[in-house]
């Protein structure tokens, strides 16, 4: 999905040791042209390696000259943690890239956890700053209005590394919770039913006709942005490139000028305006 972000990690200097290192954790966003500035950073600032997912150097464009790439495929997310580490205490200027916001189903939490879980004092000589990006979620929300404009939360429905029911019980309680509910990994290609069975869960608890958000490949060529009801909500309709969004009780359609309808979640202005200052703090 589309969102291109930094997350940097620079060593400190540390008594008797090698001298400080740099490594710079790259967030590569897919993004429009609107959202290029990111991009251009990146590829301004002196790296020496450059570690991420195939697909996402790939649209980087060709390394700058001096720079090296380590590619690695779906999978691998930890491999990529701990090249961009170890090169990092080696003294080298690393970027670990990856997509999204690097904090939200992205590459810092790894990170931090290998570091937990290593206990690798070279490694916890590697200063971490993570630098916010633009996730799907917002991306997505940009472009069709203002669906998060009051609560919501987000839940990915891939099981590969959170047990089903976990998954179901949150589901269960944005549902009871009547949150703005954003859907990663909403299918692939091993698996569909989990998206049929969110629906069926915010289903019972909402309108069959709450607005529902389809963004797919943001800011990539083809990108793609429908609104739906939630009953027409099905496992063909999306994909991994997809952002699902699904709206809460209070979510609205508003036509466009030009055709089509824009998405929002009020935030309760129209009742506040007709109470008392006092009343309405």
């Amino acid at each position: 999905m589309s969102e291109h972000t930094l997350a940097s990690i620079r060593s400190r200097e540390a008594d008797g040791l090698p001298p400080p290192v740099g490594v710079r954790l790259v967030h590569r966003l897919e993004s429009g042209v609107e959202w290029q500035g990111l991009v251009v950073e990146v590829r301004s600032v002196e790296l020496e390696h450059l570690v991420g997912y195939r697909l996402y150097l790939d649209l980087l464009g060709p390394p700058l000259a001096g720079q090296v790439y380590h590619a690695y495929e779906l999978g691998e997310e930890e491999a990529r943690v701990r090249t961009a580490l170890d090169l990092a205490a080696e003294g080298r200027s690393v970027a670990l890239v990856c997509s999204g916001d690097p904090g939200i189903y992205a590459m810092a939490a790894l990170v931090f956890e290998l570091l937990d879980r290593d206990e690798r004092v070279d490694w916890r000589r590697v200063a971490i700053t993570v630098v916010p990006g633009i996730s799907a979620l917002q991306a997505a929300a940009a472009r069709i209005g203002a669906p998060l404009g009051h609560d919501f939360c987000a839940v990915s429905l891939s099981d590969l590394l959170t047990p089903w029911p976990v998954i179901e019980q949150r589901l269960k309680a944005a549902a009871e919770g009547d949150f703005v509910v954003a859907l990663y990994n909403p299918v692939s290609k091993r698996r569909s039913r989990q998206l049929a069975a969110a629906a069926g869960i915010l289903r019972a608890r909402r309108p069959g006709d709450t607005p529902v958000v389809l963004a797919r490949n943001l800011g990539r060529p083809g990108e793609e942005v429908a609104v739906i009801a939630l009953d027409d909500l099905t496992p063909e309709k999306a994909d991994m490139l997809t952002v699902v969004l699904v709206g809460s009780t209070a979510t609205r359609r508003v036509a466009r000028g030009g055709g089509g309808d824009w998405v929002y979640t009020p935030r309760g202005y129209a009742a506040k305006a007709g109470k008392s200052p006092e009343d309405a703090a």
